[in-house]
């Protein structure tokens, strides 16, 4: 029988597939379609400290083989995430991983000392990577002593582990992965979504009123891909995937390039059904290949044709 349950790092996962975080709400976006306690974890809309009220509409827009989006990280704030949205994760068992966020370094130490001893929540990943926010996001994320400063300072308050969500936006994402190694994470997400702009060409303006957001989808699968095979190489400590995933073949080639886990996103926004289908494709793929684990399937990739 194929085993998939996970394993990315101290974090034990029943299967590989997270719900990635802006896509899912609080856990509970796709609770009339299944319990998502069945898929190996979710990863939480990007919290701060206060509220936010995000980028001005419109803000979502369609692309050929993607999605650009300018949410601006609209969220409800620490405050009520604990007393209105936890207690649900709770309840569901969800495995959960809590994205945090702020425009000063400060933040996410607060943050983090202030989540890291709660019930109900996995691990904190902390978002270095949004193109869609004038401070902090990607600012702090292409820095890399920036990336190493903020991921020490909250692994030396965390309880629980510290994941750091990184991009590929202009920069080469390999150091960047080795400060948060060498700072202490147990983990590194790549990647995030990528700048892009569309022009209503009719009306003769950008299509988000924030002209650029961040490009998701297919279309940045190949990027993701190349990111993860090399940041694999470069680091001991485990990768988890993001970007492109559409279907169980998708995913499996992320875990066949070393990543340990993958997350989800506008895949679940187009079909809310996706994470399932996956996991169903990878089982059945994994099973005529008479694989018994994921860990006989992850880093497998072979390069010498």
């Amino acid at each position: 029988m194929l085993n998939l349950a996970a394993r990315v790092g101290s974090l034990a996962l029943k299967n590989p597939v997270i719900l990635a975080s802006g896509t899912c709400g609080y856990g509970e976006a796709y609770k009339d379609f299944y319990a998502p306690s069945r898929l190996g974890a979710i990863v939480t809309k990007g919290i701060s400290l206060k509220p936010r009220h995000g980028n001005p509409p419109p803000r979502i827009y369609e692309t050929p083989a993607g999605m650009l989006n300018s949410i601006g990280l609209e969220n409800i704030g620490l405050k009520k995430f604990v007393s209105d949205k936890l207690p649900w994760l709770i309840q569901n068992q969800v495995a959960a991983l809590v994205n945090i966020f702020g425009e000063e370094e400060e933040e996410y130490v607060e943050l983090a000392k202030r989540l890291s001893g709660l019930p109900g929540i996995s691990g904190l990943e902390l978002n270095l990577s949004c193109p869609n926010v004038p401070k902090g996001g990607i600012e702090f994320g292409r820095d890399r002593g920036a990336v190493e400063s903020i991921t020490s300072r909250v692994k030396s308050i965390s309880k629980i582990p510290v994941w750091v969500k990184l991009t590929v936006n202009r920069c080469d994402p390999v150091p960047l992965a080795q400060a948060a190694e060498s700072a202490g994470a147990d983990a590194v997400v790549l990647s995030n979504t990528l700048r892009g702009m569309a022009i209503e060409l009719e009306k003769k303006r950008p299509a988000l009123a924030s002209v650029t957001g961040g490009l998701s989808g297919p279309a940045l699968k190949p990027v993701a891909l190349a990111a993860v095979h090399d940041t694999v190489a470069a680091v001991k400590i485990p990768v988890v995937a993001c970007g492109g995933i559409f279907s169980g073949r998708d995913a499996l080639e992320f875990l066949l390039a070393g990543a340990r886990a993958v997350e989800v996103g506008t895949a679940a926004l187009v079909n809310p059904l996706a994470p399932l289908e996956m996991l169903k494709e990878m089982k059945n793929y994994l099973t005529g290949l008479k694989v018994k684990s994921l860990d006989d399937w992850s880093g497998s990739l072979n390069h010498n044709g």
